[in-house]
């Protein structure tokens, strides 16, 4: 209900439009640290209309989140001589390192293909590819291997129906985080379709950071890699010794 009322006083204070989005997440900030097991995001948000809606009236959302993206070199295995080498290889030119889809229906219902190439919307349509060398017929295979590793390890996810859309006014979804997250700004997206067009659209970024010791490791491997190495090194003496001290301390009991 305090969501509610918080969307219904942001709508009478816009502009009007013929619709018009307005969003609002259960946070901005993610902050990783070393206990970090992953988060779940809201996002929320409210439709206003210059019209009230009509019974012909077929809105639909979708709501995009998308990591940082980044190149890839994709090889394939093969085993020769009895060993597994790598073989061919495709370059990817980027790819986002998380990305998140959910809507309020089947989401080949609620977006044309024309519309999907437009905006890019679909995870096939947000990883860009540079092309195969010509030894490689099957390069599409490489980015359907990628597709389906990341969305095991639900870096990708597409969630179809998991957008509650209440009177096609207010509408709502939880998004799960996983603890792997890349450092990085994340692009959210919102989009209102109607058959299968969008009519309006909104984009924000969530902020994804690592903070107090995962920060100051990673900021140390990163700049000076010397230090981190030695530092590494004598920590695993370190703990090397203690466990043998402690394992001749019960041997001599």
């Amino acid at each position: 209900m305090f969501l509610r009322a918080i969307l219904l006083l942001l709508i009478t204070a816009l502009p009007l439009k013929a619709e018009e989005v307005v969003l609002g997440m259960s946070s901005d900030t993610i902050s990783i640290t070393t206990s970090f097991d992953g988060s779940e995001l809201l996002v929320f948000g409210a439709v206003k209309r210059e019209e009230p809606i009509s019974s012909e009236d077929n809105l639909e959302v979708i709501i995009a989140v998308q990591g940082p993206k980044e190149p890839l070199t994709l090889r394939r295995k093969e085993k020769k001589f009895g060993i597994w080498i790598n073989a061919d290889a495709v370059e990817i030119d980027l790819a986002p390192s998380f990305y998140a889809i959910s809507t309020s229906g089947p989401f080949n219902e609620i977006l044309s293909e024309v519309e999907d190439l437009r905006h890019k919307v679909s995870i096939p349509r947000a990883i860009r590819s540079v092309g195969a060398p010509m030894t490689v017929t099957d390069s599409q295979s490489f980015t359907d291997a990628l597709i389906r590793i990341r969305t095991n390890n639900e870096l990708y996810q597409l969630n179809e129906n998991a957008v509650s859309f209440d009177q096609q006014t207010l509408f709502r979804t939880s998004i799960a985080l996983p603890s792997d997250l890349t450092e990085g700004d994340y692009k959210t997206r919102i989009l209102l379709t109607r058959s299968g067009k969008v009519v309006s659209s909104f984009e924000t970024e969530l902020d994804v950071r690592k903070v107090g010791l995962e920060k100051f490791l990673f900021d140390l491997s990163r700049q000076q890699p010397l230090v981190y190495g030695i530092l590494s090194l004598t920590i695993a003496i370190l703990a090397g010794w203690g466990a043998s001290a402690i394992f001749q301390v019960f041997r001599r009991q």
